[in-house]
């Protein structure tokens, strides 16, 4: 049981709930050994607030202060949790604004001194994807329709790779929560940014999550689909799991069926990151022993 993205609390991220603390506990009591947070990177530009936020009253100044405390208090835990769960402090990354987002990334990951980090994708021509289907097809009929939206997502997993260099990619398929038939492949140009998206991730050493809030949200599969996992496959990109938890209830919420599914696709091991004597290191994990 281990988990690379995810710990989202409603201390630190709007649409989450309980306490960091809250979700770590519960990932010892679910048998983890190892457990990522990666709470969201805050949003730079109020014109990027969620509706959910706006109506609470946020603004980005909160965003940056919880932020700030999410990355002390990681670090308070991850010593306490120490001999019980190893704890590795992560973010997970914004894309927006398009010009600029890329700086504000690196100076977070330097300036709080995180283990590691989760490369996202939450909006297309600075729409967001994932937070209604209205947001979706406001996004989609600005790129003249679902496949040029998707032309242009992957486009943007490819510069997020390329300009932050996550060691890990998140939900490289996200579009599909709102695509029609999204877990098809799509056609021909977004297809090929799909190739290279993956082609990006396995030329700077990126790790691909296995991400199981897809099943949660009433999809049939993970993120990423089976035609993805192949392509991957073939690439000899690896995959590592991710909850995607935003509340205690749902750490480590549909792993043992990512398991099957990546075994079912051939593939037979997933990577985690450890701390080392040498710093973070990555390690194998075989999916074929029980």
């Amino acid at each position: 049981m281990v988990s690379l993205h995810g710990g989202h609390s409603g201390e630190f991220c709007e649409h989450a709930q309980g306490t960091l603390r809250s979700t770590l506990e519960e990932a010892v009591r679910r048998g983890f050994r190892v457990y990522g947070v990666s709470e969201h990177a805050p949003r730079s530009d109020d014109r990027f607030l969620y509706a959910s936020e706006r109506a609470k009253g946020y603004t980005v100044a909160r965003l940056g202060r919880e932020f700030d405390e999410y990355a002390r208090a990681s670090r308070v835990l991850q010593r306490e949790f120490r001999g019980r769960l190893e704890v590795l402090r992560g973010f997970e990354t914004e894309a927006v604004p398009r010009s600029g987002y890329a700086a504000e990334m690196r100076a977070l990951a330097c300036e709080h001194g995180f283990d590691y980090v989760v490369g996202s994708v939450h909006h297309v021509k600075d729409i967001s994807i994932d937070e209604s289907p209205a947001h979706f097809r406001a996004a989609a009929d600005a790129c003249g329709g679902t496949d040029a939206l998707l032309e242009r997502y992957y486009a943007s997993v490819v510069g997020v790779i390329e300009e932050i260099r996550p060691q890990v990619v998140a939900h490289l398929d996200l579009p599909k929560l709102y695509a029609p038939e999204g877990a098809e492949p799509p056609g021909p140009a977004a297809r090929r940014a799909a190739e290279s998206a993956i082609e990006a991730a396995r030329a700077h050493n990126c790790i691909l999550d296995l991400n199981t809030a897809a099943l949660r949200k009433g999809l049939r599969e993970p993120y990423p689909s089976a035609w993805l996992v192949r392509l991957a496959k073939d690439a000899g990109v690896p995959f590592c799991f991710g909850d995607d938890s935003h509340s205690p209830g749902q750490v480590g919420y549909g792993i043992p069926r990512a398991r099957l599914y990546l075994l079912r696709l051939g593939v037979e091991t997933v990577t985690v990151l450890r701390h080392t004597s040498e710093g973070i290191r990555r390690q194998e994990v075989d999916l074929t022993q029980p």
